[in-house]
């Protein structure tokens, strides 16, 4: 049976939680409503780290006994604590006390903002603050100012989010606790499709190569997909599948630039033709092939309608 969550009136006793090798970073996540937690959190989540999000402060002991239980393969986690937690908050100090004892490696992190940022963010969202939810969210933004303002002194890190977009909020979290190194590629997956099925869901970018030659016509070429070079010349036959590649990259190169800046995740390029058995799978299969060599991306392909039986595409 894992022993009992930490508990500010355990202070006194000995750490009962052994702690392995095997959790090396612990991140606690905490600041004012409004300030960017969510996206604080989605950073590390994207960073590999298991994330929890509005942990009361008691419960951390409990989920550290899961983590460095034995066979546990978590090394790194983060959880967002705050004031939503109610009166389980007050304890979170008193939880930093005994983990600095368990000399398990943790950092804080606590986002700020000055009062009419935070303001406007609620103006802006329509919700309520959670030291307030009948009376002004002023109110509710002063009060939990003076209930945080001595976290915030023992946090190792701070962040004043006035002013940044949750793309800069990315950057300054990556900078200060992953470093640029560990940060996690952009996945792109370039995904074909045939509009006769459906379009495809999700796509961060949709390019339609219907205008292509259609190799679907040609009774030698029905069978095969745009993974076959036959098709492929075929298509590239009057030199607009060589003319769309020279327009697409370009865009492509600057577009996933950008996306790698902002700190995106993962990005959906879908490519329809018809059918989605010839022309978007050549294309698809292009574009995986000349991204794969980026330092900056990871490259998958994915073919949704090539293995449907071949009909008029």
């Amino acid at each position: 049976m894992p022993a009992p969550p930490i508990d500010a009136a355990e202070a006194e006793r000995e750490p009962t939680l052994e702690v392995e090798p095997s959790l090396q970073d612990l991140v606690i996540i905490t600041g004012l409503s409004g300030a960017g937690k969510s996206t604080a959190m989605n950073v590390f989540e994207d960073a590999g780290y298991f994330c929890v999000d509005n942990l009361p402060p008691r419960l951390i002991g409990g989920l550290i006994e899961l983590f460095v239980h034995a066979g546990s393969k978590v090394e790194r986690a983060a959880v967002v604590s705050d004031v939503r937690g109610g009166e389980y908050f007050d304890a979170l100090q008193a939880v930093l006390d005994d983990l600095e004892r368990l000399h398990l490696r943790h950092r804080v992190l606590f986002l700020d903002a000055d009062d009419q940022t935070l303001l406007n963010r609620y103006q802006e969202t329509r919700r309520r603050h959670p030291l307030s939810p009948e009376g002004s969210v002023a109110e509710g933004i002063a009060a939990e100012r003076e209930q945080l303002e001595a976290l915030k002194r023992r946090a190792d890190v701070v962040i004043d989010t006035a002013g940044l977009s949750a793309a800069a909020l990315r950057i300054r979290i990556v900078e200060a606790f992953l470093g640029q190194q560990a940060a996690r590629k952009l996945a792109v997956t370039f995904a074909s499709f045939g509009f006769k099925n459906g379009p495809l869901r999700d796509a961060d970018l949709l390019f339609d190569v219907r205008f292509l030659a259609n190799p679907h016509y040609q009774p030698e070429l029905r069978e095969l997909t745009g993974s076959d070079q036959r098709v492929v010349d075929f298509i590239d036959r009057d030199g607009r599948l060589s003319e769309l590649y020279a327009l697409l990259e370009p865009l492509l190169d600057f577009l996933l630039a950008q996306y790698v800046l902002e700190g995106k995740a993962h990005l959906l390029v879908a490519i329809g033709c018809t059918g989605g058995r010839h022309r978007s799978v050549a294309v698809a299969e292009h574009l995986a092939l000349r991204y794969a060599r980026s330092d900056d991306l990871l490259t998958q392909v994915s073919h949704r309608d090539v293995a449907k039986p071949a009909r008029e595409r």
